[in-house]
């Protein structure tokens, strides 16, 4: 009897256990800081944005921004319509932690500054990424 009573309260305590793991692991899925970066072959105008949180946004369980592509779209639909810029190819950055974010985009707008052909330029702050619809 003595063991039964022990095998229940194991049994209870890795249930408890197991559910408030898979909890924190969640809580990290959601909410992604992002930033895009657009660049054309045809000229040297570059464009950043703002790092921008966006609590909707979702990682998947490979490390990859669930419609990643619906972000880069969203830029470049903007800088067409109100920057007239046409065949902008746009990049998405994104990471869950700030701090790593900003690292990030500083050593790309480091790489661009050193060429001295370059121009950069700040999105206007307006543009906010919206969520992406996931199929």
């Amino acid at each position: 009897m003595r063991y039964i009573k022990l095998l229940c309260f194991l049994f209870a305590v890795s249930m408890v256990v197991g559910a408030t793991a898979k909890k924190s692991k969640d809580k990290d899925k959601y909410g992604v800081y992002m930033a895009g970066v657009s660049a054309s072959f045809t000229d040297s105008l570059i464009y950043f944005t703002d790092i921008q949180y966006l609590d909707s946004a979702m990682v998947d369980g490979k490390g990859f921004l669930v419609g990643r592509s619906q972000y880069s779209v969203q830029l470049k639909d903007y800088l067409e319509t109100k920057e007239g810029g046409k065949n902008r190819t746009c990049f998405m950055f994104f990471n869950v932690k700030k701090n790593k974010l900003e690292k990030e985009i500083s050593k790309l707008r480091e790489k661009y500054k050193k060429g001295n052909n370059m121009v950069i330029k700040s999105v206007n702050p307006e543009f906010k990424f919206e969520k992406a619809e996931v199929y």
